[in-house]
Formats: C-alpha cells, structure tokens, sequence
C-alpha cells in the first residue's frame, strides 16, 4: 500500500517502541546489502512508481548493482530529484512521467526505452494505491480508481513489455508488488480484489509466456514502513504490531531485496510465484487499516 492517500505500499507504521524503518535517501545510498556489486551489470529495469516508497527501495538497490534505472511515476518533479540523488552517487538513472492507467502513455514509455537503451531486462511494477474504506461506502469512481491504476495499469505494463521482449526475441524478468491476500486484510478490499487479480494473471502469464523466455513473479509485502502512513488512524496502526509474529514492521529495503532475488541471476528458474515478505503475518493475524469493529473485539 502506497505513499499518499492513494499511495502507500505495504502497510506503513511509526510507533515509538519499534525501530524506525523507514529509510531515508541516504540510508539507501549505503545500507548493507547481500547482493554482490555487479549482481545486475549492464542491465536495464523499467520501475514504476518509481519514486514512491519501495520504488524507490528498489531504485537504489538495482542502481547499486550495476543496472540503468529508468523510473517512471506521474509526479516528474519527484522523479528528476531521485534521478539526481542517484546520479550524483554515480549511479545510472533516468525518468519518464507516465500515467499506467493509459495504454497509449504506456506503449510510449516503452518505445522510448528501447529507443534510449536499445533493450529492456527488468520491469517492477510498483505504481499502484489505495485508500482505508469500508467496502460497503466505496463511490464507483473510487472503486475504478484503484482497480484502473493497481489492475489494469499493472496489466498495460506487463504487456507492452512483453510484446516489445517478443519481438526482439529478448528475455525478461517482470515483478510485480502486490498485497499478501492469504490472511485477513481489512477496510482496502479494492485493492485486495485488483492485486488477487495480478496474482492470478501472473500466474497464467508465466505459463503463456515461458516459451519466450520471460518470467514473471510477485513480490507480496505486509507491514512495511514507508512515507505516508499517517492515512491511517492511530487506532488501526497501534494494532499493526500484533498482525505478525515477529511483532515489528518490515522495511522497504526488504522488498527490494525480495525484487532483487527475484529478478537476477538468483531467480533464473523461478516463475508464476508470490514471494511473501511479511514477517509471518500470513500465518497470523489479522490487519484492519481502518480500525477493528467492536463486533470483533475492537475498540
């Protein structure tokens, strides 16, 4: 879940009694990782959302590895900072505006890709949101927003890759993040229905799609800190802690790494899959984004 009011990815959280996990630029620019320096040498990765919380996570790491960034988001500004942060640590990054949710923005994103880099390796489908509601007050445009932008523009990006990694007859590794739909998340059941989609779609894809050589995955946070978290109310994050077994939020750093996994050298061999990195919260909890009804033992 994403960085504003339809933005935050993971479930954001600040309490006083847990570490900060939040990570600043540069923390990212230096934070330890298991990857070795060349992991993605010379290879070029499309993320979305780009300057969001964990698109930004996966910025750094990838940039750290050897890879060109190119980041894409609707908010340019936002973008060009990142990209100068990047560069001025010697890193290779560049930027798009695009909005996911128009097929024709997308194919030309695409275009200029290649036309820039002359291949595409790695696409992570980041951009995405979603806002704290009870399903039964959800308005028809805000129910469309959130499946046009985590459903269907996931599933523009995904295809105008492929049919781009078709054509040339290259290979490619697409990661899509997700939301961990296997246990009891409440009060965002529109991107719970838009994400159980992209799980679905992944999952066939990654068949249709093996005999040229792409693969595609997701990447399934849950209780991740990043900007924005104040969308929630204090009661709904004061429960947060008790969502997962290791009783502490996830950072961004850990999804990146998950993406990382996933799309080097590491992940040759693994396709159609949900990596879930959630602190065991799938086995355990429960999580009410907007509060836990005193018809469940809530406040």
């Amino acid at each position: 879940m994403y960085g504003r009011r339809h933005g935050l990815q993971g479930l954001p959280l600040r309490m006083d009694d847990q570490p900060k996990s939040e990570l600043s630029d540069h923390d990212l620019a230096t934070h330890p990782t298991v990857y070795a320096a060349d992991a993605l040498k010379d290879q070029v990765a499309l993320i979305s959302g780009g300057a969001g919380g964990i698109g930004r996570a996966v910025a750094w790491l990838f940039a750290r590895l050897g890879a060109h960034v190119v980041l894409a988001g609707r908010d340019r500004a936002k973008l060009d900072l990142l990209v100068g942060d990047l560069t001025g640590h010697g890193l290779k990054a560049s930027a798009h505006a695009v909005d996911v949710r128009e097929p024709e923005a997308v194919a030309a994103l695409f275009d200029t890709v290649w036309d820039e880099h002359g291949r595409l390796d790695i696409l992570v489908n980041s951009a995405g949101g979603q806002f704290p509601q009870a399903a039964i007050d959800f308005s028809i445009k805000g129910w469309n927003a959130v499946i046009n932008t985590n459903l269907n523009g996931t599933w523009y990006m995904m295809q105008a890759a492929a049919q781009r990694w078709r054509a040339r007859k290259q290979a490619g590794s697409i990661v899509n993040i997700v939301v961990v739909t296997t246990h009891g998340l409440y009060g965002i059941a529109h991107t719970i229905a838009a994400r159980s989609g992209v799980i679905g779609l992944s999952r066939a894809v990654a068949v249709e799609w093996a005999p040229l050589d792409i693969r595609v995955n997701c990447v399934a946070p849950g209780l991740i800190e990043t900007r924005g978290w104040e969308v929630y109310s204090p009661e709904a994050r004061a429960a947060y802690p008790r969502a997962n077994p290791m009783m502490r939020v996830g950072s961004p750093w850990d999804i990146a790494e998950a993406c990382a996994y996933l799309s080097a050298a590491s992940g040759n061999y693994i396709t159609g899959e949900t990596l879930t990195v959630d602190g065991g919260g799938q086995h355990w909890g429960e999580t009410w984004t907007t509060g836990k009804p005193a018809y469940f033992g809530g406040e």
